[in-house]
């Protein structure tokens, strides 16, 4: 019995890899929104744009505070939590990478301490 000469490789499975690879790539890439107050965010390899409507809580540089786009203090922050659900309600924070940490830290204590769970930091891809 004489052997079969291998001439030529077999592609087809190699494109039926590559096409599910790129149908799995283009379904889960997502785009990060921008917002309207200007904000340095850090950046975190794993950075994916949320899709769901949130609170937002923007914290700048200089350490000034908005929520949903209004400037507010420390205390108005605290005020204006009271009034939501922190079951239903998700909050996103976007924190500019300049911003003292403080000024972070104390933002999520208070979300903690009203009882959010729900919340996510909105980071960018550095590619």
């Amino acid at each position: 019995m004489k052997a079969r000469r291998f001439d030529q490789i077999n592609v087809l499975p190699f494109i039926d890899i590559m096409l599910v690879l790129l149908v799995v790539v283009l379904t889960t890439a997502s785009f990060v929104a921008k917002g309207t107050i200007p904000v340095d965010l850090p950046k975190a390899s794993g950075a994916k744009a949320s899709v769901k409507k949130m609170k937002t809580i923007v914290i700048k540089s200089d350490g000034e505070i908005y929520f949903q786009d209004k400037k507010s203090s420390l205390k108005e922050l605290k005020t204006i939590l009271l009034k939501l659900d922190p079951k239903k309600d998700a909050i996103l924070i976007k924190s500019d990478a300049k911003s003292r940490f403080q000024n972070f830290v104390s933002v999520i204590d208070l979300l903690k301490a009203k009882g959010f769970d729900k919340i996510s930091i909105e980071t960018v891809n550095p590619k």
